[in-house]
């Protein structure tokens, strides 16, 4: 049953006078406006209506719901033009879940220039490096990393997201550098892992295209990257991480890539949301700002131009 839209039609009624003019207004018919009165009638269980030959006056029952029912149909007008603006402009609140370190480094400082822009939005966003559900959570967008998994989501690749090895100097002079993938075997490895029962094998693929799958010891695992990081500068091994991650370590000399010349598998940095024929926009909005910002080249890519600090 249409109640709002039966109630809409009974105060449209009171304040034209007639059903007739009701009708018209809404463009349905008498017969039609009679018979939705009716049913909105049977409905409350009340006469809304005296009815004449020549007027019609709301009964009791019928002035009280237009007293209450009026507040009702304005407030959902309001909400209605409200979402109808929101619809055509960037404007009320993005819910947004990014892992917590890149969240923090890397987008975190280009949120004053974002909401500048965009006077009229609001922003939630929630750093975790848990898989949120975005349907169930009423999330608008993610921003993932790595190889994305099937699924019925949305993706914009906003960056490449490379990854290298690397260990601290000191590290190296005490144990070697590897010159060759299956070196790796003999080092201590750090090991990144969200599943303790994952296989300790890193793949990498060399200068002549040929994968390479090595499979490592170490003492060190953690689902954390900044315990991986840390680890590695003072020391414990060897660790896979991507570039955002440890820019600034490579750039000051606090760590050292190794086996530069060997590939490992492509990775990307992805804006993901849920399937829709209609893009939010303000979901466009935030992803076309980040694709812009990050650029061809990635701010962390940048260290590669600069020289270590000597230390």
């Amino acid at each position: 049953m249409d109640h709002l839209g039966d109630l809409n039609l009974f105060l449209r009624v009171l304040d034209l006078g007639s059903i007739s003019a009701a009708a018209r207004s809404l463009d349905v018919s008498v017969a039609v406006a009679s018979q939705r009165l009716k049913r909105l009638e049977r409905g409350l269980g009340v006469r809304l209506l005296h009815r004449t030959t020549r007027q019609l006056q709301p009964t009791p029952e019928g002035v009280a719901l237009a007293y209450q029912g009026r507040h009702l149909v304005e407030e959902l007008d309001v909400l209605t033009s409200s979402l109808r603006s929101n619809a055509k402009s960037v404007a009320g609140t993005l819910r947004v879940t990014i892992p917590a370190s890149f969240g923090r480094q890397y987008i975190a400082p280009l949120l004053p220039q974002f909401m500048a822009r965009h006077p009229r939005l609001r922003l939630d966003i929630d750093l975790s490096d848990q898989m949120r559900d975005l349907v169930s959570e009423g999330l608008d967008l993610a921003i993932r990393i790595g190889a994305l998994k099937s699924s019925e989501l949305i993706a914009t690749k906003l960056a490449v997201n490379r990854r290298v090895l690397c260990a601290a100097p000191d590290y190296l002079r005490r144990h070697g550098t590897p010159k060759k993938p299956e070196d790796l075997a003999k080092h201590e490895c750090l090991l990144m892992t969200s599943n303790p029962n994952s296989p300790n094998i890193w793949q990498l693929r060399g200068p002549d295209g040929k994968a390479v799958d090595v499979r490592l010891q170490g003492r060190v695992r953690s689902n954390l990257g900044e315990v991986i990081r840390d680890a590695a500068i003072g020391g414990l091994g060897i660790a896979l991480h991507s570039t955002w991650h440890v820019c600034e370590d490579l750039r000051a000399g606090r760590l050292k890539v190794v086996l530069s010349e060997y590939e490992l598998p492509e990775s990307g940095i992805y804006a993901v949301m849920t399937q829709r024929r209609m893009v939010l926009p303000r979901v466009r909005a935030f992803v076309d700002f980040l694709s812009q910002q990050l650029g061809e080249t990635p701010p962390w890519e940048r260290y590669r131009s600069a020289k270590p600090s000597k230390k």
